[in-house]
């Protein structure tokens, strides 16, 4: 990125600069004091769905605060306009933070509005925040690494069907003993289950979905992967939820899986369209 692109620190947040803010997984306290700090000083702040809100208002008392969310399948407010919005209201001279859930450039669109501000002239930088990836599991109880038992962990977008070449990937870091993580895949879980025990995942494999994580909402659905569909509909999981898949789920589940030994998802061809609508 260019010189423009930057860290925030101590110094005043300057009029006319936009600074993208990372808002973590959805708890107040778990956003940062840099956060906390920029938002005191805002003017405007365009904040997302899944950005902490409830206070909103108490931690930027003088800004003007402008919901932009995307909800799946509804785009009120368009990816091009947000970033319209945010370059016209920095060269309006206005201190502008964009709040966002979780990290700013996770699955987040930040780095299309850094780039929209840079081309503007308008300088811009970015607060990190807790992603969603890492701490709505350890919310759960479940690591993504643990010694012995998973040493990497890879995080993937279930927005979209995934890949046969991604879903053969993504198996065989299963196979090795990798975690596989997936944001926003409630949509996309048959297809992403059965996809993986088609590129010759176990069908043992432990499985976990975590809906509102880091949030009092938080629930939790574990079970292996051929049953992780059946399991998600009857408890009726709905998005925003993570689904984490590997050995490391057992950390959180005990021994023994819930929802072990029941018929898997080739006696339930018709469930995929009950998640997609929960």
């Amino acid at each position: 990125m260019s010189p423009a692109t930057g860290t925030a620190t101590e110094t005043e947040f300057a009029p006319g600069s936009v600074a993208l803010v990372g808002g973590g997984p959805g708890a107040a306290d778990l956003l940062t004091v840099r956060a906390l700090r920029l938002l005191r000083q805002a003017d405007v702040v365009y904040f997302d769905r899944l950005a902490p809100t409830e206070d909103l208002a108490v931690w930027a008392p003088r800004a003007r605060l402008e919901d932009v969310g995307k909800r799946p399948g509804h785009h009120k407010v368009p990816q091009p306009e947000i970033n319209r919005l945010l370059v016209a209201s920095a060269l309006a001279g206005l201190r502008v933070v964009r709040l966002k859930g979780g990290d700013p450039f996770v699955f987040g669109r930040g780095s299309e509005e850094a780039a929209a501000c840079e081309q503007a002239g308008v300088p811009v930088t970015v607060v990190p925040g807790i992603t969603s990836a890492v701490s709505v599991p350890a919310a759960a109880g479940i690591p993504v690494t643990a010694r012995g038992i998973s040493k990497s962990f890879t995080v993937v977008s279930g927005h979209d069907p995934l890949s046969e070449e991604e879903l053969a990937g993504l198996a065989q870091l299963g196979r090795q003993g990798g975690t596989v993580v997936v944001l926003m895949g409630i949509g996309t879980l048959g297809h992403t289950a059965a996809g993986l025990m088609r590129h010759g995942l176990d069908a043992r494999t432990p499985a976990g979905l975590v809906e509102r994580g880091c949030t009092p909402q938080q629930r939790v659905c574990l079970a292996p992967i051929d049953q992780i569909l059946l399991a998600s509909a009857v408890e009726g999981i709905a998005s925003p939820a993570v689904l984490v898949i590997g050995e490391v789920v057992r950390l959180a589940a005990g021994a023994e899986l819930p929802w072990s030994g029941l018929t898997g998802l080739a006696g339930f061809t018709g469930l995929t369209d009950l998640v997609d609508n929960a």
